[in-house]
């Protein structure tokens, strides 16, 4: 990637996605960051990041984020154990993302990296590390989250096959240094840690 031009990077108030925005700054990259209303972002305040309110389920907050964009890195999910109201993950991890990608082609962006997850790969009965060669099917997917992820990696993948510029990354159980809020992983290691 040529390090001119903007990148815009979902979710990176979140400890990945802040991750991914800081390492890009650092590379020397102009990184815009889409958070919503709510999100913290003073852990953010030194990085020079331009801050963009929106929402994954606002098409248009979406396409006005990605305006003069080169690059994309959708690392934003609705990222919880449990949720009152599952279809909120629903409509954020698959619809949210099914819509980011379109206004991505729209918008000319070059190339996307799409952060999904190790939940939409399929265990093997060898014993071997699973990979993308074995891809889940959503409904042997356990929980409205890997569901989710399942279900928009599919989406993603349905939408390079019609030209966008995009690859698959399938993280598992992030941990580590600056998880503010903390993640459901981070906060299984406070917890542990606390007792």
């Amino acid at each position: 990637m040529a390090r001119t031009g903007t990148v815009l990077v979902t979710g990176a108030s979140g400890f990945v996605g802040s991750a991914v925005a800081r390492r890009l700054r650092e590379a020397g990259f102009a990184v815009r960051a889409l958070v919503r209303p709510r999100s913290p972002t003073t852990h953010l305040a030194e990085l020079g990041l331009d801050f963009v309110t929106g929402d994954l389920r606002d098409p248009g907050s979406l396409r006005d984020a990605l305006a003069g964009v080169r690059y994309l890195f959708h690392v934003a999910a609705d990222y919880r154990m449990w949720a009152r109201n599952p279809q909120e993950m629903i409509d954020t991890n698959v619809a949210g993302t099914r819509a980011l990608m379109q206004e991505a082609m729209r918008a000319g962006v070059e190339r996307v990296v799409y952060t999904s997850s190790v939940a939409t790969l399929a265990a093997r009965t060898d014993g071997a590390s699973a990979d993308e060669s074995m891809p889940l099917e959503e409904q042997r997917a356990i929980g409205t989250y890997k569901r989710s992820k399942v279900a928009a990696e599919r989406a993603v993948e349905e939408l390079i096959a019609q030209g966008l510029p995009a690859v698959i990354f399938n993280p598992s159980t992030p941990i580590g240094p600056r998880d503010v809020k903390p993640t459901p992983s981070g906060g299984i290691i406070v917890d542990a840690a606390s007792c």
